[in-house]
């Protein structure tokens, strides 16, 4: 749904099924249902918001990310989390909404494991 700009950083990380939804409707059914028009024809009503992904973000599975959504560079955005405010760099976020639990540090290594 990519009726707005999406911007994607580089080195991102993108798990099964994440869906970047910039297109939204209006909560009010009338707007959102029987807009009309100057000329007499009736649409369905909708806008859009840019969404920024950053450098080296890591989206897992199940994401679903909101228009108007900046998500700074380093940033973990865990499975199934639904996105609708911005995340700050190197953070780590989750959750339905999405928020940042805690900043990412060298306590996360892994290299340990290789």
């Amino acid at each position: 749904m990519d009726d707005a700009r999406i911007y994607i950083g580089n080195n991102v990380m993108f798990g099964a099924n994440v869906s970047l939804m910039a297109t939204n409707h209006p909560l009010i059914a009338e707007e959102r249902t029987t807009m009309k028009y100057p000329d007499g024809h009736i649409s369905m009503s909708e806008y859009a918001e840019e969404i920024h992904i950053g450098n080296n973000v890591w989206i897992a599975a199940n994401v679903v990310i909101i228009g108007g959504v900046h998500i700074g560079d380093n940033a973990v955005i865990g499975a199934g989390s639904v996105v609708t405010e911005d995340i700050p760099a190197s953070y780590l976020a989750y959750g339905v909404p999405c928020k940042p639990v805690r900043m990412i540090t060298e306590k996360d290594s892994k290299l340990d494991l290789l």
